[in-house]
């Protein structure tokens, strides 16, 4: 194994080397669910069958110190997060999700544990969505770095885009949006201590997102006009499919309020009683992380029972004054959100 610094320390990948480092991950992912590819992990490549003659792709990048710490989130928290937000994306397409490829890139010192750790946070998440790795890569690196890249099923119908909303069109959500945000700003004011006292619902919405996935396909099948995956704030990804169908999005205060309210506890603890309402509404229109689905729907979908769990939150509105926009109540525009160089 060589000679052994600081940074080959006895337990680190930097001791253990390649080979060890791989078996111990791999040993953590173990067999993932689902149909499982044709050839997976060992070989230069895997082979995944695609019934559709189409694959939907997309990948995600999580960087220690700017998408998570390790004093705030555990090895499995970050896998489990690396597969949630890469999967949101298939499922955002109206995609099922058939494999992954997991790339690490870890310095010498990082504990082995902690990659193994990570291997069983992907493996849950993946047991729980109906998928598996089947492929991925290795380095060194200066940074902590987990990539995921997913791939996904079309099943025979059209990708739904961003592009696709119409004026008319019912504006719907499923899953939460804010709670994520809370349970940041909450590690952020204390650590996980302070977040799991005050909120423990809220430190694990951060910790690792819960998106619906399902509902990306249930939406397509029912005839979802536009869709996407709301990943860096309900004011930020509502402007991004705004734009793209050239419409003004409209969203009910009713249903803002009720989501204020999940989340005034926690406003309140970090702000106080004046100011807690208006940390818990930015909560709701600009944080990120949930990754719920925002889709827009026919009238005639929306009069039938929108597929579950998509809940109405407004409508679909020409475009205003030539500018796309978010708005509650025709009004108060919804503005924050993530911003990779903010």
């Amino acid at each position: 194994m060589g000679s052994r610094g600081p940074d080959g320390a006895p337990g680190t990948v930097g001791s253990a080397g390649e080979a060890r480092v791989l078996a111990a991950v791999l040993g953590a992912l173990g067999a993932g669910a689902g149909a499982g590819p044709l050839v997976g992990p060992g070989d230069d490549a895997a082979v995944l069958a695609a019934p559709d003659a189409r694959v939907v792709a997309t990948t995600d990048l999580l960087v220690e110190g700017r998408d998570f710490r390790t004093d705030w989130s555990s090895g499995a928290d970050v896998g489990a997060k690396a597969v949630a937000q890469n999967l949101a994306d298939v499922a955002a397409m109206g995609a099922v999700p058939t494999g992954l490829l997991l790339t690490l890139g870890a310095p010498a010192p990082t504990p082995l544990a902690w990659l193994e750790d990570l291997g069983r946070g992907v493996a849950g998440a993946c047991r729980r969505w109906g998928t598996a790795v089947v492929g991925g890569d290795l380095s060194g690196s200066s940074e902590l770095l987990v990539s995921v890249t997913a791939l996904g099923d079309l099943q025979g119908r059209a990708p739904v885009m961003r592009s696709g909303a119409r004026a008319g069109d019912v504006l719907a959500l499923a899953g939460a949006v804010g709670r994520s945000a809370a349970g940041l700003a909450l590690l952020a004011a204390g650590g996980p201590a302070l977040a799991a006292a005050v909120a423990p619902e809220l430190l694990a919405a951060h910790r690792r997102p819960a998106p619906p996935v399902a509902a990306g396909p249930a939406a397509a099948r029912a005839g979802a006009t536009a869709m996407l995956d709301v990943s860096d704030g309900l004011g930020v990804d509502g402007a991004r499919l705004a734009a793209a169908s050239g419409v003004h999005l409209d969203v009910d205060s009713w249903w803002e309020d009720q989501h204020v309210l999940d989340l005034l506890a926690a406003a309140h603890h970090l702000a106080g009683e004046r100011d807690g309402d208006v940390l818990a509404r930015s909560w709701v229109r600009g944080g990120g992380e949930d990754h719920a689905l925002l889709a827009t729907f026919p009238p005639e979908v929306a009069a039938r029972g929108l597929p579950a769990p998509f809940v109405r939150i407004g409508e679909v509105l020409p475009v205003r004054e030539g500018w796309p926009v978010v708005t509650v109540d025709g009004d108060d525009e919804v503005a924050g959100g993530w911003d990779v160089y903010a």
